[in-house]
């Protein structure tokens, strides 16, 4: 969505979808899955509002489906209804599924550094009611953001990173801050390496934002470096965070051309353009629950 058509300053437009829910449908793929999720809702009265489905290779590949259905009533329906699910995508077709209400918006609490341009922009966007969601909370290493978060009227922790390779203290109070209070994780350039037991100890996926040199030019100042090699494309690339180091199944990216007229600060003014609006997309279909992670991709409908 672009600022021209954005959607008045109010909250997101729930009221809406009260009664609309999200199926997310993967696995093995076989005829008769369309049909049988189909049927089930129709049994119990839903009305299809919208359906994706992909297969990768209808000879034996794997199969996804997105549906958004309408159901009257559907907090009183929905335990009769995910039992019918249940027989028939798990016990006859072995699948993986979930279920979602449309009308509940993720938590999602924002890891930041200094940067601010990733993390304003989600805060502008959640303001703004185009991205069903709510921020409980930003947590930085820094105090540098902190005046500009609360002018947003969301609550703000300063988590210092202690200097050396043990950060798990800082890691344990972050946990602790996240821990049942969050349905995801946003690194919005929050600059820390985490490390396995924090994504184990946060319980919920985490989505992180880099440029898109890797694996070349890394470490500090990587515009500068893309100037001296005189790169013609410069980008972003959003994805889950795994133990893996930027190696997570990949959500969005995006690329800007650039010339040899462009200086290192025009580098990374325009490559922090793409950034946040690489992650705002990744963030928004993850909310509105339009991935699925199958191994090391993802299937985003």
């Amino acid at each position: 969505m672009t600022i021209t058509d954005a959607p008045p300053a109010v909250a997101p437009l729930r009221g809406s979808v009260t009664n609309q829910a999200c199926l997310m449908v993967h696995g093995l793929d076989r005829p008769g899955i369309v049909a049988a999720i189909s049927s089930t809702l129709a049994r119990h009265g839903a009305n299809i509002v919208s359906l994706d489905q992909h297969t990768d290779d209808p000879a034996g590949g794997h199969f996804y489906q997105r549906t958004v259905f309408s159901l009257d009533d559907l907090v009183v329906a929905r335990e009769s209804l995910e039992k019918d699910l249940t027989a028939e995508l798990s016990d006859r077709f072995d699948l993986e599924w979930s279920l979602t209400s449309r009308s509940t918006p993720k938590r999602v609490i924002i890891l930041a550094s200094k940067s601010d341009h990733c993390l304003l922009d989600l805060l502008w966007r959640h303001r703004r009611g185009e991205i069903p969601m709510t921020v409980p909370m930003v947590v930085s290493n820094h105090t540098d953001l902190a005046e500009e978060v609360r002018a947003f009227g969301i609550p703000f922790f300063h988590v210092p990173s202690v200097p050396g390779p043990d950060k798990s203290a800082a890691e344990a109070r972050i946990v602790e801050l996240i821990r049942g209070n969050a349905d995801l994780v946003v690194l919005a350039r929050y600059m820390q390496i985490l490390s396995p037991g924090f994504l184990e100890g946060v319980g919920v996926p985490v989505i992180n934002i880099h440029h898109s040199f890797l694996p070349a030019f890394i470490g500090a100042a990587p515009y500068r470096k893309a100037k001296e090699r005189g790169v013609k494309l410069i980008g972003a690339t959003a994805h889950y965070v795994t133990e893996e180091l930027d190696e997570g199944p990949i959500i969005e990216q995006d690329v800007v051309r650039v010339s040899h007229a462009d200086s290192a600060a025009d580098l990374q003014r325009r490559g922090a353009d793409v950034e946040r609006a690489v992650l705002s997309r990744a963030v928004s279909w993850h909310c509105d629950d339009r991935v699925i992670r199958t191994g090391s991709e993802t299937i985003v409908f």
